[in-house]
């Protein structure tokens, strides 16, 4: 397909996006918005733990730390300070933090970049294991954060946490409900930027050293450098998510960003399929939207977590039948979907 076509494309589907999520809290119901917005927050971790994980082949377990950074700073810059004033009860807010007051944007990719200087500060030591000890390494920074979080009470709010955290508004602000423009637009900034990363030639050695790192090396790739890029970027998107994560919710507090929530960030990366973007965003759907509609089954049962059950069922059904995920590596693409659609004629015709 001509690339003047492809950007073209990609354009309008864009804008048609953007406009739909403008507007969309005007057409579905506060519930299915909702959905759909915790959707684009968990697309957004899970393409940036993908990266990490599926891409370059790094087993990290660090992105609910990274996405704590993300939800902090998004809330303490948001906050009004007479919100920060009410809320900081056992301990008054930190002084030159009282005053600060961003917009979402603003505060977004302040925590992204916080969150991208913590992980160049511990990859550097960290990414030099392998295997079961980055993962374990990365588990434990994750868990350091938690405490840090609990017990920095005159920044945090301590184990009380964060809420009356600005919402989610439209591109005008005049909306009363939630909006899902700002996931958007950060979903499609960040759908954009890793798949441009990832057929660079930066992206080219990160696949290479997920293959075979000895291979790489004696290939002339700089190891320590692109896996420390990889999970410099990649926390930078977990701090976008945590942070709409904070505006989505309006509260956050420490406990929320345990190990488990790793787990379920990992869980829609492995269900899509390591190494494919459009695997992650599939799955990321179908994992806010199916959790959500099983409800009816605890429901209609009496029997409270049966969800969790078929859930449970239901993943080990994938894993047997679709070892490498739902999309494996592949993507969808312009041309795929051209191929599939010529197909389907040629059956017709």
């Amino acid at each position: 397909m001509d690339k003047k076509v492809k950007i073209a494309l990609n354009l309008m589907l864009a804008l048609g996006l953007l406009t739909f999520a403008n507007f969309s809290q005007d057409m579905f119901s506060n519930d299915t918005i909702r959905l759909l917005t915790l959707s684009l927050i968990y697309a957004i971790g899970a393409m940036s733990m993908n990266l990490i994980n599926g891409f370059t082949g790094l087993f990290s377990l660090g992105h609910a730390g990274f996405m704590a950074i993300g939800a902090y700073t998004t809330a303490i810059l948001t906050l009004s300070p007479a919100n920060k004033q009410q809320l900081f009860i056992i301990e008054p807010i930190a002084g030159p933090l009282l005053n600060l007051n961003t917009p979402l944007w603003v505060a977004l990719i302040i925590g992204g970049l916080i969150a991208a200087l913590f992980a160049l500060l511990i990859g550097l030591p960290v990414l030099k294991l392998k295997g079961d000890y980055l993962a374990v390494a990365s588990l434990g920074f994750s868990e350091i954060l938690v405490i840090i979080f609990t017990n920095l009470t005159t920044i945090t709010n301590g184990a009380t946490g964060l809420s009356r955290i600005p919402g989610l508004k439209n591109l005008t602000g005049m909306t009363a409900s939630m909006s899902p423009f700002w996931p958007m637009l950060f979903f499609l900034l960040t759908l954009l930027l890793l798949r441009k990363l990832i057929d660079s030639s930066y992206g080219r050695a990160l696949k290479a050293i997920r293959e075979d790192e000895i291979a790489a090396e004696a290939m002339g790739i700089n190891l320590q450098l692109h896996k420390t890029l990889s999970f410099a970027v990649g926390a930078f998107f977990a701090s976008i998510a945590g942070g709409l994560l904070a505006a989505w919710g309006t509260s956050i507090n420490p406990v929320q960003f345990k190990f488990v929530f790793t787990y379920q960030i990992l869980l829609i990366v492995v269900i899509g399929g390591m190494g494919s973007l459009t695997g992650s965003i599939l799955a990321s759907f179908l994992y806010a939207f199916g959790m959500e509609r099983m409800r009816i089954l605890d429901d209609i049962s009496g029997i409270a977590g049966l969800r969790m059950v078929v859930f449970s069922i239901l993943l080990i059904l994938v894993v047997l039948f679709f070892r490498r995920g739902i999309m494996g590596t592949r993507e969808i693409t312009w041309e795929s979907l051209a191929k599939l659609f010529n197909r389907k004629k040629g059956e017709v015709s």
